[in-house]
């Protein structure tokens, strides 16, 4: 039995795991607010090493549609504005010489949907993963099952993984609704 609560244990930590990973991508996905953390993962060239843009510069909301980044070397600015325009993230930085400002441009119809679309998208590799997750504890369970582990004790414990992916199935879906709400709101 202690093997069995091993099994559905791991699969818990991974589905926890996937449901974080959703969380970090949604947040990444602009909901008409600027957010400091849309900049995450963006990694500039810092003298020929790649760096996060959060480790060569300060990045701050001036007001709800405008971010600024304010690199600590002046000579970074260049490289900022290359990575942001590189990472197409639907905006255009304004280089002043001093501070890159991002404009973040109201969302179209249009430009909303396009980003709900990403979010199901982010939501469906989530599901995926804790769906893989699923299987894989469940062909641990019937392993375990050919090594001796009665039937009854195999069907329980398929049972209560099963539960465990319904439970991270309906948080992904929570996460979804409401990521779609606060992008489909004007």
């Amino acid at each position: 039995m202690e093997e069995v609560s091993r099994i559905i244990s791991g699969a818990d930590e991974q589905m926890k795991k996937a449901i974080n990973h959703l969380e970090v991508e949604l947040v990444k996905i602009r909901a008409g607010k600027a957010n400091p953390q849309m900049l995450d993962g963006l990694v500039v060239d810092y003298y020929g090493s790649p760096m996060a843009i959060n480790q060569v510069a300060n990045i701050s909301v001036m007001d709800a549609r405008t971010l600024s980044i304010q690199p600590w070397e002046k000579n970074m600015l260049q490289p900022i504005e290359r990575a942001i325009i590189a990472a197409n993230l639907g905006v255009t930085p304004q280089n002043d010489g001093v501070i890159i400002r991002l404009f973040l441009p109201p969302l179209t119809e249009e430009r909303r949907r396009e980003l709900v679309k990403r979010c199901q998208g982010e939501g469906e590799h989530s599901k995926v993963a804790i769906r893989n997750i699923r299987r894989d504890a469940i062909e641990n369970i019937k392993k375990l099952q050919k090594n001796g582990l009665s039937e009854d004790a195999s069907k329980d414990a398929e049972a209560d993984v099963q539960q465990l992916t319904d439970r991270f199935i309906s948080t992904v879906e929570k996460h979804l609704a409401a990521k779609e709400k606060e992008i489909m709101a004007v």
